[in-house]
């Protein structure tokens, strides 16, 4: 339930993006969500990363952070807030075959199969005839998609040193992926003004989408089947879809509707083991 709070947060990112943030400026977004939140787990926690675990926070970081977050960011620009999630949900079916060829697993048909029906579950809910899928966002998406799977899976193949917790785990990441991207400020600037909603938005997705997400995901990803911890993201474009029926005034058609059960049912399916999955038996 704990790692769940972390994409259910990440759902509010695309209306906290459209609706408070600057437009234009996804990279100074993605900077402002990571490094502030980074240094603040690197002041608390006064650990450092030791040995190889230098360049594999590096690398961690790059993927869940530094090219994840740009991508979220022009995805949730270019696209509708509920369609941007729904790329997302295609992360478990991702991270299903990563597990196979990263850490050794058998593939799970079982879900597989519930990833596939989460997909199809949010589609549902946010393709409306009136979606405008713009090719730049899709493409940003489904990189996105693919940078923090393999994210994912290799912060559950790599573990975390003996003795770290979760919160330094994160503030390593969350530095890395924020150095990683300071020289897109060259490119893209930093936005020309910048007004009370803004700043909210800001803290928002630095200190509780950043920081304390960041903190139950790798905390949850240590305790739970990889593949298992991904179906948790179907929470995400649920929630993206839920804010835009309460502060937008959207309203969900019966095929939406069912859409959404869908997306529920796979999620919570997705926890499970296969029925049909014969365990060892304990006296």
């Amino acid at each position: 339930m704990l790692t769940a709070v972390t994409p259910a947060v990440w759902g509010t990112t695309y209306i906290v993006t459209t609706e408070l943030l600057p437009a234009g400026h996804p990279m100074f977004a993605a900077l402002v969500r990571a490094l502030p939140a980074g240094l603040l787990a690197l002041a608390i926690s006064s650990t450092l990363p030791h040995g190889d675990w230098w360049w594999k926070a590096a690398v961690l970081g790059t993927l869940n952070i530094g090219a994840f977050f740009p991508l979220l960011f022009v995805t949730a620009e270019r696209l509708p807030g509920g369609a941007a999630a729904t790329l997302g949900a295609i992360q478990p079916i991702i991270v299903a075959f990563l597990a196979v060829v990263v850490l050794g697993e058998r593939l799970s048909g079982w879900r597989v199969g519930w990833g596939v029906v989460g997909v199809l579950g949010v589609a549902l809910v946010v393709l409306g005839p009136d979606a405008a899928l713009d090719p730049i966002g899709v493409l940003a998406g489904l990189a996105g998609a693919a940078s923090v799977g393999l994210g994912i899976t290799l912060t559950k193949r790599w573990g975390r040193p003996d003795g770290v917790g979760a919160l330094t785990f994160a503030g390593w990441q969350l530095t890395a992926g924020g150095l990683a991207l300071l020289p897109s400020l060259l490119l893209e600037g930093v936005p020309g003004q910048v007004d009370a909603p803004a700043i909210g938005g800001y803290l928002w997705l630095g200190l509780v989408g950043g920081l304390l997400a960041y903190t139950l995901w790798f905390a949850g990803i240590r305790r739970l089947p990889v593949t298992a911890t991904a179906l948790l993201v179907l929470l995400s474009p649920l929630v993206a879809a839920a804010l835009g029926l309460c502060l937008l005034g959207e309203k969900l058609t019966p095929l939406q509707s069912t859409g959404f059960v869908l997306a529920l049912a796979a999620l919570l399916a997705g926890q499970q083991t296969a029925p049909f999955t014969k365990g060892p038996r304990h006296p």
